[in-house]
């Protein structure tokens, strides 16, 4: 593996909306900098630093170089006085629109239960897997169809919550900037008429329903017992696959991603949308008949990835929610409000908390159909929440809301998650300043960080290339699938070979990019879809 050489300026590796801010990020003493056309080498701007100030989090003196007067479309780079140059960058009005299609298509190449060709998948292509039926644990002898649906992660697994998290991520990217989603990125079902996008999510739904028995509750996983090796392919993991139980958690996300894309897809296909509002309400009901269900354990000989959730009183506020959006029935609005009253995340959006999910659904119905307290309650505590992350991120020196405590395995989705709950912030409060400090989010995912370095793979000029992900190192192609973001830097040190190189580093310098570090360097659908979303945003245009 090539040597990472840290430069002292950090840029946005891929570039900068031609309005709005624009800083590179300095280590060391301050600097008087140039930025320089990428062509000619000929400045055209010339600035000095900010005073240096000291960042634990990374263990970095870090100082600012603002350039925005820089406004020209074109390609850039930024010198110092002593010749220093960071990558090279561009400005444009959209300068994310390849990497949106490329994280978006990061999903194709999850795909589990088809053979990827070369026409789509390029180099990366591989046979259809994973084809046989499951058993379901706890009933011997009943065998389901379990093909179909997207890889979870750097595993073959495939999760119901998780799942249902990154496709609520790409309908809300679809429905809050659906400008963003106008062109097509080319997938075998493209009938230039859908939005890929939506072709794409029906993927993961059409899994989705077969993970619902017939009394409405939903599988909480569909997994062999263990992890294959982490070079075997997909169409060569042939182990036995396992349904693994209901779980009201699962059976929740699926209510709330059902109902969800019931209301998307009416315009596009009515009858498959109507067939997601009759499994969410199934769904529903299962969780009505079932209001106290222990949490999931992964059940006796089963070691792959657990998922486990104590609480799942915020995936029925979610599936509430998303059914009073789609149906106005009333009796999913009581339920709302009687969850609304307790003691939960209601503004967390990963797979484990999916309170946020049901607060956007419920303050999107609108002040007119809703309890007015409850509506005031939510959107005052999502504008706090959001303005705690914002305060956080002046206090940062690379500009992002993660706390010392909050690099933690997949600290990336933390990254993501939190952007994307600050440009909530800004749809419902109108206030420019929270879309500006979700930029900065997608700034350090792409190189703006103390590691130099671009978290998705295939994009920017030290992007990851060895990520845990087990196709990527299978696949025998030098470069990894393109288009994947990977976890990030993990301060627990998770896995041996972080525990062995990483010790003593600052919260923000504990990554590796190696595909032996599944705490720092695996990749999921959960951490891509959140960055399609921030992209989506940046794609629609700068109003900032």
């Amino acid at each position: 593996m090539s040597e990472h050489i840290i430069r002292a300026i950090t840029v946005n590796q891929i570039g900068y909306p031609a309005k709005g801010s624009k800083t590179a990020l300095f280590t060391g003493g301050e600097h008087q900098f140039r930025v320089l056309d990428a062509k000619t080498r000929t400045a055209v701007y010339s600035g000095v630093t900010s005073a240096a100030a000291w960042d634990k989090t990374s263990g970095a003196s870090v100082h600012t170089g603002d350039f925005s007067a820089v406004t020209d479309a074109g390609s850039y780079l930024i010198e110092a006085e002593d010749g220093t140059v960071s990558a090279e960058f561009i400005i444009e009005e959209r300068p994310y629109e390849e990497l949106q299609q490329g994280l978006l298509k990061a999903f194709y190449f999850y795909r589990c239960g088809v053979e990827l060709g070369g026409e789509y998948a390029g180099p990366w292509g591989h046979a259809a897997c994973h084809l046989a039926e499951g058993s379901v644990i706890g009933q011997p002898g009943l065998k389901l169809d379990s093909s179909g649906g997207w890889h979870d992660a750097g595993d073959y697994g495939k999760y119901s919550g998780p799942g249902a998290k990154a496709v609520a991520d790409l309908l809300l990217a679809y429905e809050w900037y659906p400008a963003a989603f106008t062109d097509s990125f080319t997938l075998p079902e493209t009938d230039g008429k859908t939005p890929d996008v939506l072709l794409e999510c029906k993927v993961e739904l059409d899994w989705l329903f077969k993970m619902q028995e017939a009394g409405g509750g939903v599988y909480h996983k569909l997994t062999t017992a263990s992890f294959p090796g982490l070079d075997v392919m997909p169409e060569n993991d042939t182990d036995e696959l396992f349904f693994s139980p209901v779980s009201a958690a699962a059976t929740g996300d699926f209510a709330g991603v059902m109902a969800m894309a019931a209301r998307i897809y009416k315009p596009w296909d009515e009858d498959f949308a109507a067939r997601c509002l009759a499994a969410a309400e199934v769904a529903w009901q299962w969780l009505v008949q079932h209001p106290e269900e222990p949490g999931f354990t992964n059940p006796p000989g089963i070691s792959t990835g657990e998922y486990g959730d104590e609480e799942d009183h915020d995936e029925r506020f979610w599936a509430a929610a998303e059914l009073y959006r789609t149906t106005g029935q009333e009796m999913y609005h009581e339920a709302v409000q009687a969850l609304a009253r307790l003691p939960f995340p209601k503004f967390a959006l990963g797979w484990a908390d999916m309170g946020g999910y049901g607060t956007l659904a419920y303050l999107l119905t609108g002040k007119d159909q809703t309890d007015e307290e409850i509506y005031r309650t939510l959107e005052e505590g999502l504008l706090a929440e959001a303005d705690r992350l914002a305060a956080v991120s002046r206090q940062d020196g690379y500009r992002i809301s993660l706390r010392e405590e909050d690099y933690i395995w997949g600290s990336n989705m933390l990254v993501m998650n939190n952007a994307l709950l600050l440009l909530a912030a800004e749809r419902f409060s109108g206030e420019a300043s929270y879309a500006e400090c979700a930029l900065d989010h997608l700034h350090y995912l792409l190189g703006r960080n103390v590691l130099d370095t671009s978290y998705v793979t295939g994009y920017g000029d030290h992007p990851v290339r060895h990520p845990h992900h087990r196709p990527s190192v299978g696949d025998g192609v030098e470069e990894p699938v393109p288009g994947l973001v990977s976890g990030g830097p993990d301060r627990g040190l998770h896995d041996e070979y972080v525990r062995e190189h990483l010790q003593g580093k600052p919260a923000a310098q504990c990554f590796a990019d190696h595909d032996l570090s599944y705490s720092t360097n695996e990749v999921t659908i959960y951490w891509n879809s959140p960055a399609v979303f921030v992209a989506a945003r940046f794609n629609s245009g700068w109003q900032g």
